[in-house]
């Protein structure tokens, strides 16, 4: 592990901006953002500060977006920070940027990183999540759920979906920046982000023969891992979430549907 490494209080940074030509789910519901979206009668954004809050793990927060330069968004977004323990910084342009202007900001480590739409998070998994990452070898620490606990609790939704010999994951928005070198995979990504729309770029960044091998189902998770941790100069280590309620965030309607299902059923 890199020096730097610190296991104290964990501050929580949650990523709430919009990207650049908006969000179909916020045009959809007619929002300002889309994380105002009400999930059984209470906005995600909400919802996500508060399990926060509610985590013995957790020691305070940064919320980076969304952008307050529109009257309605502060006026609903007041009420969240009102009791300090969030703190609010503008969004920069795209999720890596906005998380490095928000690492910059918190200044210690470690760092939860999350989404401002991650409706159905709880202090429970947050708690799970940290103990477990703190405890992992790493620089930044990613969670996974195993897409098999997904496709049997919800058969018919559609997640994203990363299938490795020897298992498939879904992401669940939850990181663990632990050193100063969890910036280097941050920084990387937003390579990667930019070139979002330039495949062959990502190829090139990523490591064709990589990618070779993923697409033929050749690629470990743990080989994809060592060959990211590589390519960012940071070592990246993963723990796996054993509820499928970490595998969903709400961007869609059809992950809204879900996501009022779920609750309503609990």
């Amino acid at each position: 592990m890199s020096e730097g490494s610190c296991h104290g209080p964990v501050q929580a940074l949650v990523l709430a901006g919009e990207r650049q030509g908006g969000n179909a789910l916020a045009r959809a519901l007619g929002l300002k953002a889309s994380v105002f979206a009400e999930v059984e009668g209470r906005r995600a954004l909400e919802r996500v500060l508060d399990a926060l809050r509610q985590s013995t793990s957790i020691q305070s927060g940064l919320l980076v977006g969304p952008d307050c330069s529109d009257a309605a968004i502060e006026d609903v977004l007041r009420p969240m920070l009102a009791d300090g323990y969030f703190r609010w910084l503008p969004p920069a342009a795209g999720p890596c940027a906005s998380a490095l202007s928000g690492v910059a900001e918190l200044e210690s480590l470690p760092i939860l990183l999350t989404a401002g739409d991650h409706a159905l998070l709880t202090s429970e998994l947050v708690n799970d999540f940290c103990l477990k990452a703190l405890a992992q070898p790493g620089d930044l620490i990613v969670g996974l759920v195993p897409y098999a606990l997904v496709k049997t609790r919800w058969p018919q939704s559609q997640r994203t979906v990363l299938r490795f010999r020897g298992g498939a994951y879904c992401g669940a928005n939850l990181f663990l920046l632990k050193t100063a070198e969890a910036r280097k995979v941050l920084f990387f990504w937003q390579q990667i982000e930019q070139d979002r729309k330039h495949p062959w770029r990502i190829a090139r960044k990523l490591g064709g023969l990589s990618l070779a091998r993923y697409a033929l189902g050749w690629l470990s998770l743990d080989q994809a891992l060592a060959g990211l941790s590589r390519k960012c100069a940071a070592h990246i280590g993963h723990v796996l979430i054993p509820d499928p309620r970490a595998a969903v965030d709400v961007d869609t309607l059809e992950d809204l549907a879900l996501a009022n299902e779920v609750l309503r059923n609990e």
